[in-house]
């Protein structure tokens, strides 16, 4: 399929002034070899984010780092492609290696308005969420996973390498490698089975 087809001549026109404000970000802000960041997109606290090389994002991608410590908390591998609407926000550590394939409609954080009996404190439900303490949890996500579109990763969950995560699963703990996951909360459905090359239900 031809570019034109693909994208119309107006599309391509505003792909290519896209990609050159791209080329000249990776320069002066990313250090890296990003490669393609898609219009319009919401970034705070761009200093404290650490993008790797050809990494492709969709419109409206946001990314929120406020970090308790002032060093970088949003960490994204090599050849790391996220589609549209997708949000990532941190305040400690949110880690994501590399050949990740993130759908549309992603939300990962680290952080909550709020205890709810971690550390053995609760926030009252008549206080004001937003005025709460937040409370953290690292978030890693290893190696060649894919999650699935709307799916909403918690605080302290840790996805193991090759792992999926289905559609609208929200993942609350921690997922091992080579698995399949899906449901709210998520649960492992298959694990693949490297003696026979199969995926197998668990």
């Amino acid at each position: 399929m031809s570019l034109l087809s693909k994208y119309g001549f107006s599309g391509i026109i505003k792909l290519f002034a896209v990609i050159i404000l791209t080329r000249i970000e990776a320069v002066f802000l990313w250090k890296s070899k990003v490669r393609i960041i898609r219009r319009p997109v919401y970034i705070r606290g761009q200093k404290y984010i650490s993008l790797g090389n050809g990494f492709t994002s969709g419109v409206a991608m946001r990314l929120d780092a406020f970090p308790i410590h002032g060093k970088v908390c949003i960490e994204i591998g090599d050849n790391v492609q996220v589609n549209d609407y997708v949000h990532i926000g941190a305040i400690n550590s949110v880690k994501i290696g590399n050949n990740v394939l993130i759908a549309s409609k992603v939300f990962i954080s680290d952080h909550n308005h709020g205890f709810y009996g971690q550390e053995d404190r609760h926030d009252s439900p008549l206080s004001i969420p937003k005025d709460r303490e937040l409370s953290y949890s690292s978030v890693i996500i290893e190696d060649n996973v894919w999650l699935g579109e709307f799916v909403a990763v918690l605080p302290g969950v840790i996805i193991g390498k090759g792992s999926i995560i289905g559609s609208m699963s929200v993942v609350s703990k921690s997922i091992p490698p080579f698995s399949i996951a899906v449901g709210s909360p998520a649960k492992v459905i298959k694990t693949y089975n490297f003696d026979i090359a199969k995926w197998e239900l668990i």
